[in-house]
């Protein structure tokens, strides 16, 4: 019985199969960059757990967010074979994951656009050239945390047409310290801030709306994708942000000369 498991920071995609059958269901995310051991534990017995069969679980592959290091990667390991009870554990970062489901055993720049934002060069066998993401703060240009985050700025400053300010309050009825609040004190600001961005996609055809998110996969195209050779190499892309405005991103690459896929 095989447990495969697909990690954000917002939602975790699971597949269980025994050769014949396979099931599919989500958990909340996983990920040991923002969260600590009782965390990840109570998700895995509270929304994990449940959804086992009672047979025993011989293998587990873990690919999230935040398994950039060996430590975290221990510690993952250590809560599945306690919790799970596996024999085998293996725990990878959610790029190799990408990398191996999207070029396979062929060279290629592997992206993640979703909550957060991650990328690297793929050489087929491994990852051999890594820009760091940086988290919602520092980095993680064109991810729904770096759009939601612009967004709420351009709203809170009145950067924005008064139809779209009245649109995204209507929507999204917070006073200006509920937001502080939740960017500043609250746990997983990077998801809070990302739940704004389906907004701009709502929003795309309002000039300010498109320019908004132009800028911000443009942004990440400069200071991750073109430090790769990504004028001879496919640059392949995936989550939850990369299918939403696929079209827009599309157009960011054609100008930006890369090879999008």
């Amino acid at each position: 019985m095989i447990l495969i498991a697909d990690s954000g920071s917002t939602k975790t995609d699971w597949c269980l199969t025994d050769g014949v059958k396979t099931a599919f269901f989500k958990t909340g995310g996983i990920n040991p960059f923002f969260q600590n051991e009782e965390d990840v534990r109570k998700i895995l017995i509270d929304g994990l757990l449940k959804k086992l069969p009672i047979e025993p679980i011989t293998d587990v592959f873990f690919y999230g967010a935040g398994c950039a290091s060996s430590i975290e990667c221990a510690r993952i390991r250590k809560l599945f074979k306690k919790i799970v009870g596996a024999e085998k554990v293996e725990v990878y970062s959610d790029l190799i994951g990408a990398a191996r489901s999207l070029c396979g055993r062929s060279p290629g720049i592997v992206c993640i656009l979703g909550t957060g934002s991650n990328s690297c060069y793929w050489n087929g066998t491994s990852v051999v050239k890594h820009t760091p993401a940086l988290g919602f703060i520092l980095g993680d240009e064109g991810s729904g945390a770096y759009i939601g985050r612009r967004l709420i700025s351009d709203c809170l400053k009145g950067l924005l047409p008064a139809s779209l300010v009245e649109s995204f309050y209507k929507q999204f009825p917070y006073k200006e310290s509920e937001i502080l609040k939740k960017v500043y004190s609250e746990p997983f600001p990077n998801r809070f801030l990302a739940s704004f961005a389906p907004f701009v996609a709502e929003h795309i055809n309002e000039p300010e709306m498109r320019k908004l998110a132009e800028d911000a996969f443009a942004d990440f195209m400069e200071r991750n994708i073109m430090s790769y050779p990504y004028q001879t190499e496919r640059v392949y892309m995936v989550g939850s942000v990369a299918v939403v405005f696929r079209n827009v991103i599309a157009k960011v690459a054609l100008e930006h000369g890369i090879m999008h896929r």
